[in-house]
């Protein structure tokens, strides 16, 4: 296994072992209260490597870095709502449509053309998508498929701002920008509702904010090290991951729905994926030279 590809699993590995103790943490804590801790503790450390690494803030661009801020504390905020009201693999599949929203961003926002083969795969993903979701058997768990669907959209308008993003600013920069607009934006939602964590509680909240910043560290190396379609794919295997902690502690078995819908969303977005690597194989390798050029900084 390369370098990318173990970054990626590691990653992919964290992340599930950080949605794990947010769906632990949220029987008590009000989500708000979670995203807080998640995002401030993950900004001061940022913040320190950053001056670490003497990384500067820039003087430009700051609406677009804000916008990214709002779209990933956005997402943040709604996966974390999904996570405590949906088994985790449900979630974490909802979650993973992004890329099938990144792409349709991507041709609105960013003007990149889209292959015949991606219009013929878009329905396929939105049929698993309905799947997961389960509209035919409408109740409050749509309710909540809806807001991990939500999440995806966020995610991938995030994920578009950042390959506008990354190509003019350091990535640790992008990254503190992200956890303190959530930061700041989970304040009012936990105002009224803040809830004094017990000594376990607390020990979850701070390990879900060093935790997640450890995967986003793995996910930046991995991108580093790998093609993105490559990292991409292997981070599917997070959905597996989330799968066994849901099963070991919350005792959730998938449904034949979840499996078939989960099955054409992978499917779906690999080849999506696949597609458009090679539509801009150019593009593709100016943005790993950036992302090498940045991490060396």
């Amino acid at each position: 296994m390369n370098r990318g590809i173990l970054m990626a699993v590691l990653s992919s590995l964290i992340f599930s072992v950080m949605n794990a103790f947010v769906k632990a943490v949220s029987l008590n804590i009000p989500i708000g209260e979670i995203v807080f801790f998640r995002s401030a503790i993950g900004a001061i450390l940022i913040f320190f490597m950053m001056k670490k690494k003497k990384v500067t803030f820039s003087k430009t661009g700051i609406p677009m870095l804000a916008l990214r801020g709002a779209l990933g504390a956005l997402y943040l905020i709604a996966y974390f709502y999904t996570i405590a009201n949906l088994p985790l693999t449900d979630a974490s599949i909802l979650a993973h449509l992004s890329p099938f929203f990144a792409i349709l961003f991507a041709f609105m926002f960013l003007k990149e053309k889209l292959s015949k083969t991606v219009w013929m795969v878009i329905p396929i993903a939105f049929l698993g998508g309905m799947l997961v979701i389960k509209p035919f058997d409408y109740s409050t768990y749509s309710i909540y498929a809806l807001a991990g669907i939500l999440s995806a959209v966020f995610a991938a308008g995030a994920a578009t701002s950042i390959r506008y993003l990354s190509s003019k600013h350091h990535s640790y920069e992008i990254v503190f920008y992200f956890l303190a607009t959530a930061a700041v934006i989970s304040i009012p939602l936990m105002w009224n509702q803040f809830v004094i964590p017990s000594s376990s509680e607390l020990f979850f909240l701070i390990c879900i904010g060093v935790v997640s910043l450890l995967g986003q560290i793995f996910l930046t190396k991995a991108f580093t090290h790998e093609n993105v379609v490559v990292v991409e794919v292997t981070r599917y295997i997070g959905i597996v991951f989330n799968a066994l902690w849901g099963l070991l502690f919350w005792f959730e078995v998938p449904d034949i729905y979840t499996i078939a819908g989960g099955v054409l969303i992978v499917g779906s977005c690999i080849m999506l994926s696949s597609r458009r690597n090679t539509t801009h194989p150019g593009v593709e390798h100016k943005r790993i030279m950036n992302r090498k050029k940045f991490s060396r900084q």
